[in-house]
């Protein structure tokens, strides 16, 4: 069983900036790509930032040049730092991971998601 435990979510004004962290543990043997995807009420999810476990990060539109993903492998976690933060930037962000467990199996596992509301 794998979990992932997302922080650092919550309320801050537009231009404001706010960092996501994620952390990952149970049986983990290792964890490919790690990201974070948002959803908006009334929008499909959708895609933030994704790292993969050499460092190569791909972003979605909303996200260039505003927000930077990284990760500490040592401690299994994934961070998104989010600068200038707009309010259209409100939504439930998830973290997500792709993760091979000690028993062999590959599977995709998400965080609970954390709010975050951009205020004008």
């Amino acid at each position: 069983q794998v979990q992932l435990v997302e922080s650092g979510g919550g309320l801050v004004q537009a231009g404001g900036s706010l960092r996501l962290s994620c952390a990952a543990s149970g049986s983990i043997f290792s964890i490919n790509a790690m990201g974070w995807y948002r959803q908006a009420p009334g929008k499909q999810r959708e895609l933030v930032g994704a790292i993969t476990s050499g460092g190569s990060t791909n972003y979605g539109v909303s996200a260039k040049g505003r927000f930077t993903i990284s990760r500490d492998n040592a401690k299994n976690t994934v961070y998104l730092q989010m600068n200038s933060l707009k309010p259209e930037d409100t939504a439930v962000y998830y973290c997500n991971a792709k993760v091979r467990v000690v028993a062999g199996s590959v599977g995709d596992y998400w965080g609970q998601g954390t709010q975050v509301t951009v205020s004008s």
